[in-house]
């Protein structure tokens, strides 16, 4: 029987430490007068500013590496980062109560270094946390399993590879199918084994 082999090249990004820190204290920071602003919400912030700017520019903003969890995509480098932000007194995470449960809030006690991002990302940061503004932590969850195909074929735990924003949930007509075969064939994406 012969059969095609597709390859998908995806390629290792840099983690950028530095900018993953000041984003988390910039969205934190644009964040304050949202009441429904908490870690749920900043897990989504850091996922769509990265993940979009990675579908715009084919770079992501700070490299940070996202796997699926129960409630949506979130960065590994979170945690380490959070505790990183409070040992260096850039900031506080708080628990707050918020309706019928507790709400874990970065509250930054200084200003983000605006200096480490383009104005072009810091205008796609400010556009991700307009959009999600107005949503609570459940309909922010929510959003990014409906936007994310690679978080819905994703098991708890796995990686989600940033080229997985090019994903679509659409059915691809024949021009699109026609179209990504002649790429690849122009591009050499895949290989034909027999």
């Amino acid at each position: 029987m012969s059969g095609t082999a597709v390859t998908i090249y995806a390629h290792q990004l840099a983690f950028d430490a530095a900018k993953f820190k000041e984003l988390m204290l910039y969205a934190a920071e644009k964040s304050t007068s949202d009441d429904r602003f908490g870690a749920t919400k900043l897990n989504k912030i850091l996922f769509f500013s990265d993940f979009l700017s990675y579908g715009l520019t084919g770079s992501p903003i700070t490299g940070a590496t996202y796997q699926k969890l129960e409630n949506g995509p979130a960065p590994i480098q979170l945690k380490p980062m959070a505790r990183e932000i409070e040992n260096e007194g850039a900031g506080v995470f708080i628990k707050r109560a918020a309706f019928n449960y507790t709400q874990t809030v970065l509250v930054p006690k200084r200003q983000a270094n605006r200096r480490l991002f383009s104005a072009e990302e810091i205008a796609l940061v400010d556009e991700v946390i307009r959009d999600l503004a107005p949503r609570n932590a459940r309909e922010t969850s929510d959003l990014s399993h409906a936007r994310s195909v690679a978080w819905r074929l994703a098991e708890i735990g796995e990686e989600i590879p940033y080229e997985a924003v090019f994903l679509s949930a659409r059915t691809a007509t024949s021009a699109d199918i026609e179209r990504g075969q002649e790429l690849a064939r122009k591009y050499g994406w895949i290989s034909h084994a027999k």
